[in-house]
């Protein structure tokens, strides 16, 4: 327990807010005599027109961010042809709309007919301007050579003009470009947001003039008891946002952590962060002891592969997933003969050798693993086709260096045996992995064959 961070934590007491507000709370209703409604409704109404502001500035701003998406989107893939970015331009047009749903709130806003038609003429140079960045995105992808048909609806549907047809590659991405990066691009996008921002102007505006007289109003009707009432109001606010910020959401974040298994956020007031400084230094313990063990559990002590339990359980799960792997088993040839001849510490230091060489040289989406005295085994995965030509030349090199080795290890060698799947870890495959290895022990040792049908274990 870090006790010095504990002396440390600074916040707001929730016992001492609460005497605080208390007394306040009795002082305020001695002398409060009456209340005023009206002065509630002037309240309301200007909070209302002050969030009305609010949005109308958020909106904007998510238009803005939105147009400047597509633009960004559209130059990128003029200048890189990385579909991705093709990818990322239809999801906003058509997914995500920010730009789309933020004019069609800006609709929803008081406005007079000529405001309300500039908001219309923005939304119909926009859509113009997308026609256009869609088409400049068209004679990319032309000239890039990809295949119409299996892009957007969209780069479908845009025609190109009888002239543009006749262009170049080089001469298509050259006015894609010229489109998207033009002055006359620049000049259009800057018409829409001057139309935007004189349709937000007015709205701003007519809230601005409603805050106005709702303050007016709200100075008149208020009175000595009025004014008791409003510090009384602004204090139930005021314990009201101090409830959430230092109880209700501090308990609904560390809920959160808690399912999710994770640290606590250090929020709220002193309560709460005195707890979460006592939960994490749990945590932290746990998950490592935790962590500890699980990496005991499932790996071996001597090379740091995998165990024969952990590949069991890889095994249970490559069954039920159904996708093409290959499995190799592989024998230490005559190990025997080296840990009496050498003794066990060389013994160990040959069984370190190979696995870190199997770690090594195979990806780190296989599974190389310890399944045994000297014998290990490697799931191979995420295959596309049968991996065989690829591992003969992995297991050669390997066995190359423990043949010809560079410190004072005895020369050793590997025979491993080799079995492909294209559905999952199939209950015959370590059988077909197994017979391969006789295979190869039959012949010499010191090779890899994969299973064949022709093979039969004598």
């Amino acid at each position: 327990m870090d006790e010095t961070r504990k002396k440390t934590i600074k916040g707001i007491k929730i016992r001492s807010l609460n005497l605080i507000m208390l007394s306040i709370s009795c002082i305020l209703y001695i002398f409060l005599i009456c209340a005023t409604i009206q002065s509630m409704h002037q309240y309301n109404d200007m909070i209302a027109t002050t969030n009305q502001h609010i949005a109308c500035e958020e909106i904007t701003s998510l238009v803005t961010n939105g147009s400047n998406y597509l633009t960004e989107q559209a130059r990128l893939y003029t200048m890189t042809t990385d579909t991705k970015h093709l990818d990322n331009y239809f999801t906003e047009a058509h997914i995500t709309r920010r730009r789309d749903k933020a004019l069609e709130q800006l609709e929803t806003y008081h406005s007079d007919g000529e405001t309300h038609a500039h908001l219309t003429s923005a939304l119909d140079n926009s859509n113009s301007l997308m026609e256009q960045e869609v088409y400049a995105m068209k004679l990319v992808s032309i000239a890039k050579g990809y295949d119409i048909t299996a892009l957007h609806e969209d780069i479908q549907n845009i025609p190109l003009t009888a002239e543009d047809k006749t262009l170049s590659p080089e001469e298509m991405t050259t006015k894609a470009r010229d489109m998207l990066f033009g002055g006359s691009y620049q000049d259009a996008k800057a018409i829409i947001m001057e139309d935007i921002a004189y349709f937000v102007d007015s709205v701003i505006e007519h809230t601005t003039q409603q805050q106005a007289e709702s303050s007016t109003v709200l100075k008149r009707s208020l009175t000595r008891q009025q004014i008791l009432i409003s510090i009384l109001f602004i204090e139930n606010l005021i314990i009201f946002f101090l409830i959430i910020r230092l109880i209700i959401n501090p308990l609904q974040v560390y809920v959160k952590n808690i399912r999710e298994d994770k640290r606590l956020e250090f929020v709220g007031s002193y309560e709460f962060k005195y707890l979460a400084l006592t939960y994490n230094n749990i945590f932290e313990l746990n998950a490592a002891n935790e962590l500890s063990l699980r990496h005991q559990a499932e790996h071996d002590p001597l090379t740091g592969l995998i165990n024969r339990g952990a590949f069991d359980h890889l095994r249970q799960l490559f069954h039920a997933k159904q996708s093409p792997l290959a499995l190799l088993i592989i024998d230490v040839d005559k190990f025997k003969q080296v840990n009496d001849g050498y003794g066990h510490e060389i013994g160990d230091r040959v069984l370190k050798r190979v696995a870190s060489l199997l770690e090594d040289s195979f990806r780190s989406t296989d599974f190389p693993a310890r399944i045994g005295g000297d014998e290990f085994a490697v799931i191979l995965t995420d295959l596309t086709c049968n991996p065989k030509d690829l591992v003969l030349s992995k297991i050669n090199a390997i066995n190359h260096a423990l043949t010809n080795p560079e410190d004072d290890l005895p020369p050793i060698s590997l025979s491993v045996g080799g079995a492909y799947s294209e559905n999952g870890f199939t209950e015959d495959l370590y059988k077909k992995a197994d017979t391969a290895l006789y295979q190869v022990k039959e012949h010499g040792r010191c090779g890899c064959r994969f299973y064949e049908e022709s093979m039969e274990r004598i």
